[in-house]
Protein backbone atom coordinates (compact mmCIF):
# COMPACT_ATOMS: atom_id res chain seq x y z
CA UNK A 1 0.00 0.00 0.00
CA UNK A 2 1.20 3.60 -0.83
CA UNK A 3 0.61 6.10 1.81
CA UNK A 4 -0.32 9.54 1.15
CA UNK A 5 1.82 12.32 2.87
CA UNK A 6 0.14 14.82 1.60
CA UNK A 7 -2.46 15.33 4.37
CA UNK A 8 0.03 15.29 7.16
CA UNK A 9 -1.31 15.97 10.58
CA UNK A 10 -0.08 15.89 14.12
CA UNK A 11 -2.61 15.80 16.86
CA UNK A 12 -0.43 15.81 19.97
CA UNK A 13 1.89 18.83 20.95
CA UNK A 14 2.26 21.42 23.38
CA UNK A 15 3.37 25.26 23.38
CA UNK A 16 4.80 27.65 25.76
CA UNK A 17 1.70 27.26 28.03
CA UNK A 18 2.72 23.62 28.86
CA UNK A 19 5.40 23.65 31.91
CA UNK A 20 7.79 22.13 29.66
CA UNK A 21 6.85 23.52 26.47
CA UNK A 22 9.22 26.22 24.32
CA UNK A 23 6.99 28.24 21.59
CA UNK A 24 4.45 29.80 21.21
CA UNK A 25 1.38 28.60 19.49
CA UNK A 26 1.84 31.17 16.42
CA UNK A 27 5.89 30.19 16.14
CA UNK A 28 4.28 26.90 16.44
CA UNK A 29 2.19 27.08 13.50
CA UNK A 30 4.21 28.82 11.11
CA UNK A 31 6.31 25.59 11.47
CA UNK A 32 3.73 23.13 11.06
CA UNK A 33 3.37 25.40 7.96
CA UNK A 34 6.54 24.86 6.50
CA UNK A 35 6.43 21.28 6.94
CA UNK A 36 3.36 21.17 5.09
CA UNK A 37 0.78 19.97 7.63
CA UNK A 38 -2.67 19.67 7.26
CA UNK A 39 -3.79 20.17 10.66
CA UNK A 40 -2.16 20.75 14.20
CA UNK A 41 -3.47 20.01 17.70
CA UNK A 42 -2.14 22.17 20.63
CA UNK A 43 -2.53 19.69 23.61
CA UNK A 44 -0.91 21.57 26.51
CA UNK A 45 -0.56 19.80 29.65
CA UNK A 46 -3.39 19.53 32.48
CA UNK A 47 -2.02 17.07 35.27
CA UNK A 48 -5.31 17.22 36.74
CA UNK A 49 -4.17 15.28 39.99
CA UNK A 50 -2.00 19.07 40.22
CA UNK A 51 -4.50 21.29 39.22
CA UNK A 52 -4.91 23.25 42.03
CA UNK A 53 -1.26 22.96 43.20
CA UNK A 54 -0.38 24.37 39.58
CA UNK A 55 -2.67 26.94 39.02
CA UNK A 56 -4.46 24.86 36.66
CA UNK A 57 -7.31 27.24 35.59
CA UNK A 58 -5.63 30.34 35.18
CA UNK A 59 -2.87 27.67 33.08
CA UNK A 60 -5.96 25.97 30.91
CA UNK A 61 -7.54 29.58 29.98
CA UNK A 62 -4.47 31.50 28.94
CA UNK A 63 -3.60 28.21 26.53
CA UNK A 64 -6.87 28.44 25.09
CA UNK A 65 -6.92 32.14 24.59
CA UNK A 66 -3.49 31.85 22.87
CA UNK A 67 -4.32 28.80 20.79
CA UNK A 68 -7.66 30.80 19.26
CA UNK A 69 -5.61 33.30 18.40
CA UNK A 70 -2.92 31.45 16.19
CA UNK A 71 -6.03 29.85 14.79
CA UNK A 72 -7.09 33.41 13.86
CA UNK A 73 -4.08 34.29 12.41
CA UNK A 74 -3.54 30.91 10.56
CA UNK A 75 -7.11 30.47 9.11
CA UNK A 76 -6.94 29.03 5.89
CA UNK A 77 -3.37 27.91 5.90
CA UNK A 78 -4.11 25.47 8.30
CA UNK A 79 -6.54 23.81 10.23
CA UNK A 80 -5.94 24.56 13.87
CA UNK A 81 -7.41 22.70 16.70
CA UNK A 82 -7.51 23.72 20.17
CA UNK A 83 -6.82 20.55 22.99
CA UNK A 84 -5.91 19.46 25.84
CA UNK A 85 -3.88 16.68 27.42
CA UNK A 86 -5.46 15.31 30.55
CA UNK A 87 -3.07 13.96 32.88
CA UNK A 88 -3.95 11.20 35.82
CA UNK A 89 -7.63 12.50 35.06
CA UNK A 90 -9.29 9.25 36.97
CA UNK A 91 -7.58 10.40 40.09
CA UNK A 92 -9.95 13.23 40.67
CA UNK A 93 -12.62 12.87 38.15
CA UNK A 94 -14.95 15.77 39.38
CA UNK A 95 -12.10 18.09 38.51
CA UNK A 96 -11.29 16.33 35.26
CA UNK A 97 -15.13 17.25 34.21
CA UNK A 98 -15.26 20.52 35.60
CA UNK A 99 -12.05 21.33 33.38
CA UNK A 100 -13.66 19.95 30.08
CA UNK A 101 -16.77 22.12 30.57
CA UNK A 102 -14.57 24.96 31.28
CA UNK A 103 -13.39 25.11 27.63
CA UNK A 104 -15.09 24.16 24.28
CA UNK A 105 -12.43 21.91 23.38
CA UNK A 106 -12.20 20.24 19.63
CA UNK A 107 -9.51 17.11 20.95
CA UNK A 108 -8.97 15.78 24.50
CA UNK A 109 -6.09 13.32 25.08
CA UNK A 110 -6.00 10.94 27.99
CA UNK A 111 -2.84 10.00 29.83
CA UNK A 112 -1.18 8.97 32.83
CA UNK A 113 2.57 9.87 33.47
CA UNK A 114 2.72 8.89 37.39
CA UNK A 115 1.03 6.59 39.47
CA UNK A 116 -1.17 7.52 42.83
CA UNK A 117 0.99 9.71 44.92
CA UNK A 118 4.16 9.33 43.23
CA UNK A 119 6.63 11.28 40.98
CA UNK A 120 6.25 11.22 37.06
CA UNK A 121 8.20 8.60 35.31
CA UNK A 122 10.13 10.98 33.55
CA UNK A 123 11.81 12.10 36.52
CA UNK A 124 12.62 8.72 38.10
CA UNK A 125 16.55 8.64 37.92
CA UNK A 126 17.48 4.95 38.74
CA UNK A 127 14.51 2.32 37.77
CA UNK A 128 16.99 -0.52 39.19
CA UNK A 129 15.82 0.60 42.62
CA UNK A 130 12.11 0.03 41.76
CA UNK A 131 10.03 -3.00 40.93
CA UNK A 132 9.61 -2.01 37.22
CA UNK A 133 7.02 -5.40 36.39
CA UNK A 134 5.02 -4.01 39.50
CA UNK A 135 4.96 -0.47 38.42
CA UNK A 136 3.93 -1.27 34.96
CA UNK A 137 0.93 -3.32 35.79
CA UNK A 138 -0.15 -0.87 38.48
CA UNK A 139 0.81 2.03 35.42
CA UNK A 140 -2.07 -0.36 33.05
CA UNK A 141 -4.19 -0.46 35.40
CA UNK A 142 -5.08 3.20 36.05
CA UNK A 143 -5.18 3.34 32.22
CA UNK A 144 -7.86 1.07 32.37
CA UNK A 145 -9.39 3.08 35.53
CA UNK A 146 -9.26 5.95 33.02
CA UNK A 147 -10.77 4.31 29.87
CA UNK A 148 -13.67 2.74 32.20
CA UNK A 149 -14.29 6.84 33.03
CA UNK A 150 -13.76 7.29 29.23
CA UNK A 151 -14.51 11.15 28.98
CA UNK A 152 -11.54 11.83 26.19
CA UNK A 153 -10.75 11.05 22.75
CA UNK A 154 -7.03 10.03 22.27
CA UNK A 155 -5.33 7.47 24.82
CA UNK A 156 -1.68 8.76 24.63
CA UNK A 157 1.66 6.93 24.62
CA UNK A 158 0.59 3.99 25.90
CA UNK A 159 3.85 2.62 26.87
CA UNK A 160 5.03 5.86 28.43
CA UNK A 161 7.47 4.43 31.10
CA UNK A 162 9.15 2.28 29.00
CA UNK A 163 11.13 5.06 27.24
CA UNK A 164 12.70 6.51 30.45
CA UNK A 165 13.20 3.02 32.11
CA UNK A 166 15.70 2.50 28.68
CA UNK A 167 17.20 6.61 28.65
CA UNK A 168 18.04 5.98 32.23
CA UNK A 169 18.55 2.87 32.92
CA UNK A 170 19.38 0.79 29.97
CA UNK A 171 16.49 -1.35 30.59
CA UNK A 172 14.03 -2.61 28.01
CA UNK A 173 10.44 -3.88 28.92
CA UNK A 174 8.45 -6.12 26.71
CA UNK A 175 4.78 -5.14 26.56
CA UNK A 176 3.69 -8.82 25.97
CA UNK A 177 4.58 -9.38 29.48
CA UNK A 178 1.43 -7.21 30.21
CA UNK A 179 -0.63 -8.57 27.27
CA UNK A 180 -3.55 -9.34 29.43
CA UNK A 181 -4.12 -5.88 30.80
CA UNK A 182 -2.90 -4.39 27.59
CA UNK A 183 -5.70 -5.97 25.71
CA UNK A 184 -8.07 -5.03 28.41
CA UNK A 185 -6.90 -1.72 27.94
CA UNK A 186 -7.16 -2.10 23.80
CA UNK A 187 -10.96 -3.76 24.02
CA UNK A 188 -12.40 -1.00 26.12
CA UNK A 189 -10.69 1.73 23.73
CA UNK A 190 -12.55 -0.17 20.73
CA UNK A 191 -15.87 -0.40 22.40
CA UNK A 192 -15.97 2.96 23.45
CA UNK A 193 -14.60 4.59 19.77
CA UNK A 194 -11.53 6.01 21.82
CA UNK A 195 -8.61 6.59 19.34
CA UNK A 196 -5.27 4.80 20.07
CA UNK A 197 -2.70 7.36 19.54
CA UNK A 198 0.70 6.44 17.87
CA UNK A 199 2.93 8.41 19.07
CA UNK A 200 6.86 9.67 17.74
CA UNK A 201 8.60 10.94 20.53
CA UNK A 202 10.52 8.04 21.02
CA UNK A 203 12.24 7.65 17.49
CA UNK A 204 13.83 11.32 18.72
CA UNK A 205 14.56 9.71 22.39
CA UNK A 206 16.98 6.79 23.26
CA UNK A 207 14.60 4.35 22.90
CA UNK A 208 14.11 4.58 19.10
CA UNK A 209 10.19 3.39 19.49
CA UNK A 210 7.00 3.84 18.43
CA UNK A 211 4.79 4.12 21.50
CA UNK A 212 3.14 1.74 20.91
CA UNK A 213 5.02 -0.08 18.33
CA UNK A 214 2.76 -1.91 15.57
CA UNK A 215 2.41 -5.43 16.81
CA UNK A 216 0.03 -3.75 19.02
CA UNK A 217 -1.33 -1.40 16.83
CA UNK A 218 -2.32 -4.49 15.20
CA UNK A 219 -3.44 -6.17 17.93
CA UNK A 220 -5.98 -2.84 18.59
CA UNK A 221 -7.15 -3.81 15.19
CA UNK A 222 -8.32 -7.61 15.74
CA UNK A 223 -9.88 -6.30 18.60
CA UNK A 224 -11.89 -4.31 16.47
CA UNK A 225 -10.15 -0.77 17.15
CA UNK A 226 -11.36 2.18 14.44
CA UNK A 227 -9.92 4.77 15.05
CA UNK A 228 -5.82 5.90 15.21
CA UNK A 229 -4.17 8.80 16.03
CA UNK A 230 -0.89 10.29 15.16
CA UNK A 231 1.18 12.28 17.23
CA UNK A 232 4.74 13.76 17.45
CA UNK A 233 4.48 14.78 21.54
CA UNK A 234 6.54 18.16 20.19
CA UNK A 235 7.71 20.81 22.90
CA UNK A 236 9.50 22.68 20.41
CA UNK A 237 8.54 23.81 16.98
CA UNK A 238 11.61 22.01 15.18
CA UNK A 239 9.91 18.56 16.38
CA UNK A 240 6.81 19.01 14.89
CA UNK A 241 5.57 16.03 12.54
CA UNK A 242 8.71 14.35 13.39
CA UNK A 243 8.20 10.61 12.27
CA UNK A 244 4.33 11.16 11.80
CA UNK A 245 5.24 9.77 8.40
CA UNK A 246 6.83 6.06 10.39
CA UNK A 247 3.75 6.37 12.57
CA UNK A 248 1.08 6.60 9.16
CA UNK A 249 3.27 3.72 7.57
CA UNK A 250 2.53 1.31 10.98
CA UNK A 251 -1.13 2.47 10.85
CA UNK A 252 -1.61 1.50 6.79
CA UNK A 253 0.19 -1.61 7.85
CA UNK A 254 -1.49 -3.01 10.96
CA UNK A 255 -4.22 -2.38 8.56
CA UNK A 256 -5.78 1.26 9.00
CA UNK A 257 -7.30 2.89 6.18
CA UNK A 258 -7.54 6.17 8.23
CA UNK A 259 -5.77 8.34 10.61
CA UNK A 260 -8.50 10.57 12.60
CA UNK A 261 -8.05 14.16 13.76
CA UNK A 262 -10.89 15.99 16.11
CA UNK A 263 -13.12 18.49 15.78
CA UNK A 264 -15.42 19.58 18.19
CA UNK A 265 -14.90 16.29 19.81
CA UNK A 266 -15.70 14.72 16.63
CA UNK A 267 -13.51 12.26 14.96
CA UNK A 268 -12.91 13.01 11.13
CA UNK A 269 -10.99 10.34 9.21
CA UNK A 270 -8.03 11.25 7.11
CA UNK A 271 -7.74 8.50 4.63
CA UNK A 272 -4.24 6.40 4.24
CA UNK A 273 -3.95 6.21 0.36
Amino acid sequence: MMTNYSALIDMHTHTDNSFDGNHSPVYMCDAACNKGLRAIAFTDHCEVDAYYRDNGERNVRQAFFEISKARSAFMGKILVLNGIELGQPAYDIATAEKIIASQKFDVIIGSVHNLRNKQDFYYIEDFSKIDTESAMKEYFDEILTMLQWGNFDILAHLTYPFRYMFAKNNITEDINKYKSQVDEILKLAAEKDIALEINTAGLRQPINRLSPEKETVMRFKELGGKLISVGSDAHYAQHIAVGIKDAVKTAAEAGFGAVTLFQKRSPIEIPIV
